[in-house]
C-alpha cells in the first residue's frame, strides 16, 4: 500500500517502497484544463523542499510544479514529452512527473493526507 500526501499548491508526493512519486493532483490538472507540455527535471538532480520542478502548461495557464520534499531525481515520466495529456487522463497514475530518493522523510509531516487535502480544496473553492 502506497502513502500519498499534497501540498496546498496541489502537488503530490505517493511514497513506493524506496521512492516518491510525484505528480500534480486530479485537482490541479482539471483547473489547468488540456496539457499540452510538460518540461521535465534532470535525472541527477537534487532539489530542496519548495524548489522548482518542473513545468506544466496548459491552453489556459502554465503551472510550476514544486518539491514537496527534498530529494534527488531518480527517473522521469519522458511519456511526457510525447503525451503530456497523459497528467489529464491519470494524473495521479500514468501523469506523473518525477520520482526522488528522499532525503528526509520528516518532511512527509508537513504534508496533507487525502482526508486533509480534500477538506482543503472544499474550504479553498
Amino acid at each position: 500500500m502506497s502513502i500519498v500526501r499534497y501540498t496546498e499548491d496541489h502537488e503530490y508526493i505517493r511514497i513506493e517502497e524506496d521512492v516518491a512519486v510525484l505528480g500534480i493532483s486530479g485537482y490541479a490538472q482539471d483547473q489547468l484544463g488540456d496539457v499540452v507540455f510538460v518540461e521535465l527535471p534532470e535525472v541527477g538532480k537534487k532539489i530542496q523542499k519548495g524548489d522548482f520542478v518542473a513545468v506544466v502548461e496548459s491552453v489556459k495557464a502554465a503551472g510550476e510544479v514544486l518539491a514537496p520534499v527534498s530529494g534527488e531525481i531518480v527517473a522521469v515520466n519522458d511519456e511526457l514529452e510525447n503525451s503530456p495529456s497523459k497528467i489529464n487522463e491519470d494524473a495521479m497514475g500514468e501523469g506523473w512527473i518525477a520520482k526522488l530518493k528522499l532525503l528526509d522523510t520528516s518532511e512527509l509531516d508537513d504534508l496533507m493526507d487525502e482526508e486533509s487535502y480534500a477538506a482543503f480544496i472544499k474550504d479553498n473553492e
